[in-house]
């Protein structure tokens, strides 16, 4: 399939239904927690072969990525190791979310920043992405006394986590901050004054939105959108941003990183636009760099850039997927 072949056939990635199924996530988790996470590795080995030779608009979406922050033609094994770290995040959820933190090295950089803003109250914005696991910085957040997170997302994926959670273990509730509703701003200021953090993933737009407003920024060589809604109620709500990402490094080990991001506290109303583009900036640069540090951890199995992979990227001689 071609790439205008391939774009003319996809479908926005919002428009588009996971491929998630409640039953065997049940079965799943029950094998996994009876069976341990060694047996449940192997089974995702399966899983990600199944996927990465019949999923065509994911296939072709990974080395739409991979090739740029590889800087090289990425091959069918560069496709199976960014699959299969994807499938590695999500299974290690079932053991996060059941408080198995035994099976794991977690180790957090930054940690300060979040203790600093606990300290000082009035809560602050986590911005992150899907790069690496969010799910491991929840549960790190849930063996700090006193940090409280409160998640914002729409509606419709709101209902997909209430799922997810569900059949992996129902005793797990989120505090959920539905966007898209008019009093999500009152209600993120509600949770702020209560010393919540806000947590929010920054790097998809919902293209059939038209009210999503959205920046151009230059990443990994090309120009790709991001939505600036995320920093533009930081900015309102004048709080601190800290940039944070759960990168996985292959076995059992995690590397979570916390930054400083912006702080719109003192920021007066005429210099907050400028403010926050100079932060998307930033914000797109700490991408970028953890991107190149840990370049299996992206998740964004669509054509980011919407431009396929980079024309000079060719394949060697019989190579061609």
């Amino acid at each position: 399939m071609t790439w205008p072949a391939k774009r003319a056939a996809s479908a926005d990635w919002s428009s588009r239904q996971e491929r998630s199924n409640t039953t065997l996530l049940r079965i799943m988790s029950w094998l996994s927690l009876r069976l341990g996470r060694r047996f449940g590795r192997a089974v995702l080995r399966l899983i990600t072969a199944y996927f990465v030779l019949f999923s065509p608009t994911a296939r072709y979406a990974s080395r739409a990525y991979l090739d740029r922050v590889l800087g090289r033609y990425a091959g069918w094994s560069d496709g199976f190791k960014h699959v299969f770290t994807f499938a590695s995040t999500i299974h290690d959820r079932i053991y996060l979310l059941n408080e198995r933190f035994d099976l794991f090295d977690i180790r957090v950089h930054g940690g300060e920043l979040v203790d600093e803003a606990m300290a000082r109250g009035g809560g602050a914005f986590l911005l992150g992405a899907h790069l690496g696991s969010f799910e491991v910085i929840r549960a790190v957040g849930r063996q700090r006394p006193g940090l409280r997170v409160a998640i914002t997302m729409y509606e419709e994926n709101a209902r997909k986590l209430n799922d997810v959670l569900e059949a992996i273990n129902p005793a797990m509730r989120q505090d959920v901050i539905s966007l898209g509703r008019i009093d999500a701003m009152l209600k993120a200021r509600e949770y702020l004054e209560r010393g919540f953090m806000i947590g929010m993933l920054a790097d998809r737009t919902l293209s059939q939105r038209a009210t999503d407003p959205v920046q151009q920024c230059d990443f990994l060589g090309a120009p790709a959108g991001f939505p600036t809604g995320p920093l533009r109620m930081a900015a309102m709500l004048r709080r601190p941003v800290i940039f944070m990402t759960g990168l996985y490094r292959g076995g059992n080990r995690y590397d979570i990183h916390f930054e400083a991001l912006a702080d719109f506290s003192q920021v007066a109303r005429g210099q907050r636009e400028q403010e926050v583009q100079a932060a998307l900036t930033r914000y797109v640069g700490m991408l970028e760099r953890h991107c190149h540090d840990a370049p299996y951890n992206w998740f964004n199995f669509y054509d980011f850039w919407q431009s396929g992979p980079p024309l000079s990227s060719q394949p060697p001689p019989g190579n061609e997927p």
